[in-house]
């Protein structure tokens, strides 16, 4: 994305769109299959995420307090619940199916704000692609924590 936006405006534009569409497609088989399997969960998880990212949002758009140490803790914090996923795969973990999503929540959080706070801060249209790339990965992952969340009592 940043070569994208080193080279043209269109061209990073053309990318963002990419991204997207792909994501979305790559998305589409596991949002029919809880569609299909439990919509109530579906619904409570949009829900949760329209709320959840304008919270967050809010919250980094309107501190001006630097947040740039959060987001330096938040991404070390996602490689820990990288590998904690990874455990999880081999080992059971007592609890380790809520816990994961709610800290998944708890850094993305931090995540959403410092996002929000850099489209706040940035006076160049050269970072608004990867700025909104970088706010739809987070709303993305936040939906896909919470249906983690409200779907494990129905599983």
């Amino acid at each position: 994305m940043r070569f994208a936006v080193r080279q043209s405006e269109s061209l990073s534009t053309e990318l963002l769109f990419a991204v997207g569409l792909l994501l979305g497609l790559a998305m589409a088989p596991t949002l029919v299959s809880y569609a299909n399997a439990d919509p109530q969960a579906l619904w409570q998880a949009g829900g949760a995420t329209a709320l959840f990212i304008a919270g967050c949002g809010t919250a980094g758009y309107a501190t001006r307090r630097d947040l740039s140490g959060l987001a330096h803790v938040s991404l070390w914090a996602l490689l820990a619940l990288t590998m904690f996923g990874i455990v999880m795969t081999f080992i059971n973990i007592p609890g380790g199916s809520l816990v994961y999503p709610v800290l998944g929540l708890v850094i993305f959080a931090g995540l959403t704000m410092v996002d929000f706070q850099r489209l706040r801060r940035s006076t160049d249209l050269d970072s608004a692609p990867l700025i909104a790339v970088s706010i739809f990965l987070d709303a993305l992952n936040v939906l896909l924590f919470f249906l983690r969340i409200f779907s494990r009592n129905n599983t």
